[in-house]
């Protein structure tokens, strides 16, 4: 049999990245340029500063891919592109490269939801999985509890009501002087901390929703520092990142831990930016196994975004007859 490359493009937020993929699990190739050094000094990722960097980088990107890969266009059988959700301007960067070069080349044209692919890294990791598994994407933009039915058809069981889990900790960590981006340095800090120190809320919304409300702890942590400066006290900053990272990893992991019973599903895979937290990756799986129940997740390279993974999930959606056309647009909003 024949195999398979796809050519994958993400651009959905500040990272310009491509890969080459064969056969959806296999990895040729993975170009990442980060622009995390360019956002530092605003304290988070400006729209309009990202998608120019993504102009500016993504040929060479994209030929560095093919040059680690050791292929040239004419090996690859189809591009992926993120279409969405995303920031607009970033997404049509790499969906108009993606065009470009689908129109010029005459090959598939495959649109890609953005958590659908932080969802495929796993495939990638671990190259026995197979669906149907429940997985948390949790990253700055995205808190979704998902029920992988097959390679395409996704369910999602719980999503975050207000803020993503991410973009609690990059204000947190921004709040306590640590600097961006926040998760891991919260998570770094967090290891000298005591999580008992404070008790932060842990929100349930409803007891028949597994929807996330992260809003509430962020706010919580916030009031908690202002009353101390208000009133002259000291506090040990590595002891509220510590009760804040268990505020939410405990919220992460109840819900996660729920939806897996729900679904008997004997996998809970993690995914995402969040997912690279020490925290969260240990406490899910020691309070999985009390129902037999194994967690797994990708290496922190393919937690963050990349395009590994898109090529993944676009390698699945190519072998399904998934196509795009000309018309495709960057869909900001874009529903899973």
């Amino acid at each position: 049999m024949k195999d398979t490359l796809i050519l994958g493009i993400e651009s959905s937020c500040d990272e310009t990245a491509a890969a080459v993929v064969k056969n959806g699990r296999e990895v040729l190739s993975n170009v990442i340029n980060t622009q995390i050094e360019l956002h530092k000094k605003f304290g988070g990722v400006v729209p309009e500063v990202a998608s120019r960097r993504h102009i500016e980088t993504i040929d060479a990107v994209i030929d560095e891919a093919l040059d680690e890969a050791n292929v040239t266009f004419d090996d690859i059988d189809a591009i992926a592109v993120t279409y969405g959700p995303g920031l607009v301007g970033a997404l049509l960067v790499g969906v108009s490269t993606a065009k470009a070069l689908a129109y010029a080349l005459n090959k598939p044209l495959v649109a890609v939801h953005h958590i659908k692919g932080h969802i495929m890294a796993n495939f990638v990791a671990h190259h026995d999985l197979k669906p149907p598994f429940v997985c948390l994407v949790a990253s700055g933009g995205h808190s979704h509890i998902v029920y992988a039915e097959d390679y395409t058809h996704y369910e999602i069981m719980g999503r975050t009501r207000d803020d993503a889990a991410g973009e609690a900790f990059d204000k947190i960590a921004r709040v306590l002087g640590l600097g961006y981006p926040g998760g891991p340095l919260i998570d770094k800090l967090a290891k000298d901390g005591n999580p008992d120190a404070v008790k932060f809320p842990r929100v349930r919304l409803d007891r028949n929703s597994l929807d996330f409300s992260f809003s509430g702890v962020k706010t919580a942590v916030i009031n908690y520092l202002h009353k101390k400066d208000q009133n002259g006290e000291t506090y040990n900053k590595a002891d509220i990142a510590a009760s804040f990272q268990d505020a939410v990893t405990d919220v992460l992991c109840e819900h996660t831990i729920e939806a897996a019973r729900m679904r008997d599903s004997k996998i809970i895979a993690i995914a995402g930016g969040v997912a690279a937290n020490s925290a969260l990756r240990a406490k899910m799986t020691d309070r999985a196994k009390e129902f037999g129940i194994d967690v797994i997740y990708p290496p922190p390279v393919l937690c963050t975004d990349n395009a590994v993974m898109i090529a993944c999930a676009g390698y699945y959606e190519y072998m399904a007859g998934t196509r795009a056309d000309l018309t495709l647009n960057a869909v900001p909003s874009l529903k899973l």
